[in-house]
């Protein structure tokens, strides 16, 4: 018997507030087009004023509860994948247990920008196979709209605010690629690129800061890298591109979306795109358009999954799964 990380629920959680592209075009010399073409991005939500980080990952954990039909004090753990935590500290997550009413078990926070998830997934899939906790609620959550400079349109048009949650739970498994739940992850960072995406200020400097990009270069390490680090998960449990359902994309950029699709080979019809509507919600990204991905019925019991990130770091990584 083999301990495997199962997912039984899904949930996310967006602001009220739509921002279509066009609001750019009053401040900026932008259009709708040349967002669209460029990012395939149509509009994106964001987080009303006093509504936070914390607030909205809550709001997505209660979905996934409900989804999965279990309570808080089912939980064992949550960690919440984040780089605009509410506060220095506590951590978000601890605001969120505390907001779920749950009473027990641990919460902690992981920061590897739009990386997050799939870092925060390792974790979690550690944790249940390690036995140190048998239910896991991970979340993704971003409130990015906090750190754009309204005055760059390379990088303001481009995020949104938003969470998504997933639960994992502690199931046996025969041990084989056949397996429901985790069955790989391949995770990468190399320091020496952070000066192509990052945020120039923080707490040691005492700024704020906003979000600072060279999409260009970007864009040259996304395709790349996403692509290697999807195959190298797959190796690594025993499969190949054809063994694949559905890929769910960090969902930053159209052109690095069919850019890494095509690189496995596989047509957009096996991927879960959601950028259109979210914009690129950093950590919250994947768990978000996994959760839309299953409400779509795109996503079914059985699919093997592939989901693939890349942030600031820059640090990348993949998991392959089987729901």
């Amino acid at each position: 018997m083999t301990v495997r990380a199962m997912v039984v629920g899904m949930g996310h959680y967006l602001p009220e507030r739509v921002v279509p592209n066009s609001e750019f075009e009053t401040s900026l010399d932008t259009s709708d087009e040349w967002i669209k073409s460029r990012s395939g991005i149509e509009r994106r939500h964001f987080a009303a004023d006093g509504e936070t980080t914390s607030m909205m990952g809550a709001m997505a954990a209660h979905r996934a509860l409900d989804d999965a039909g279990l309570s808080a004090n089912d939980i064992d753990a949550i960690i919440v994948a984040t780089s605009t935590a509410d506060l220095t500290f506590p951590s978000a997550a601890t605001m969120v247990q505390a907001e779920l009413g749950m009473e027990s078990g641990f919460a902690f926070d992981v920061q590897a920008v739009c990386a997050g998830f799939v870092y925060a997934l390792s974790n979690a899939n550690a944790l249940i196979v390690s036995g140190q906790a048998k239910r896991v609620l991970v979340i993704g959550a971003e409130t990015f709209s906090r750190i754009m400079d309204w005055d760059d349109r390379g990088t303001c048009v481009l995020f949104g605010d938003g969470a998504g949650a997933m639960i994992l739970e502690a199931g046996e498994g025969a041990g084989t690629k056949d397996d429901r739940g985790i069955l790989s992850v391949d995770l990468n960072s190399d320091g020496r690129h952070r000066d192509i995406l990052y945020v120039d200020g923080g707490v040691s400097t005492q700024s704020t800061g906003f979000l600072r990009m060279q999409g260009k270069e970007v864009f040259r390490h996304a395709v790349e890298k996403l692509a290697a680090t999807a195959r190298a998960a797959l190796e690594k449990a025993g499969l190949t591109e054809d063994d694949i359902d559905w890929i769910v994309p960090h969902q930053a950029n159209i052109r690095i979306i069919q850019g890494t699709a095509k690189k496995l080979g596989l047509p957009m019809e096996q991927v879960v795109v959601t950028v259109q509507d979210h914009g690129n919600t950093s950590a919250a990204s994947i768990p978000l358009a996994m959760s839309v991905g299953k409400e779509r019925g795109q996503l079914k019991p059985g699919d093997l999954v592939v989901t693939e990130a890349i942030g600031g770091g820059l640090a990348w990584g993949a998991v392959a799964l089987r729901l």
